[in-house]
């Protein structure tokens, strides 16, 4: 049985056609299902559904063989567990967006870092943050926060935020701006190690597929 961890939504939704190419079906829809495991049109193919947090955690300690996660939540995970935590064959190139630093449309960021002055910087992404601001040798406290970070800044509570941005519509509507872009975030691939030695053709042959999935060029009309 192979077991392959995904989270709900946008990542679970472009990883549908990756598993089309591998002739894998999810037979169940995960938003009107309440099962935890989705069968597949393979017998010996399941999905797990669990936070998107979790998937590396899933992967690492076995209960699932591989699985789909942001560039993002791999690098905050492997800051904590290591490099060689998790096989990490392929850059997927699906949930696509970026990691970038948004303030107040008010605030006079450029200004700030030129005075050497300490930023309160907003962020679930703790490990990603510390490493900018550090390199840009800014000095910063980080406030952890998990969600609405939108709203660290806009109740004095933060002057900056770190946080994904896709279509910035959220940033504007909350009188945001982006004024550094830290890297481009995709999703990728993650694999067991222990599992890729015992299931080493199926998963290969997984790998193999999504591979020549990613690298199929995009027909235009």
């Amino acid at each position: 049985m192979i077991t392959l961890a995904l989270s709900k939504g946008r990542i679970f939704d472009e990883t549908l056609p990756l598993l089309a190419a591998a002739e894998i079906e999810v037979l169940e829809n995960p938003e009107k299902s309440r099962k935890l495991i989705l069968p597949t049109n393979k017998p010996d193919v399941r999905v797990v559904l669990v936070r998107a947090t979790d998937v590396p955690t899933y992967v690492q300690y076995g209960g699932a063989d591989l699985g789909v996660v942001g560039k993002d939540t791999l690098i905050e995970h492997c800051a904590e567990w290591g490099e060689t935590s998790l096989y990490q064959p392929l850059d997927l190139q699906i949930a696509r967006c970026r990691m970038s630093v948004a303030v107040p449309a008010d605030f006079d960021y450029a200004g700030k870092v030129r005075q050497g002055a300490r930023l309160r910087v907003a962020t679930k992404y703790v490990n990603i943050a510390r490493e900018f601001f550090a390199a840009k040798g800014v000095h910063v406290d980080i406030i952890k926060l998990y969600g609405s970070m939108e709203l660290a800044p806009l109740t004095g509570m933060a002057d900056a935020i770190v946080d994904l941005v896709s279509t910035g519509g959220t940033l504007k509507a909350n009188n945001l701006v982006e004024v550094e872009h830290i890297m481009p975030i995709s999703s990728r691939l993650v694999v067991n190690q222990a599992a890729l030695k015992l299931k080493q053709q199926p998963i290969r042959h997984l790998i193999d597929t999504f591979a020549k999935a990613v690298k199929k060029p995009e027909v235009v009309d």
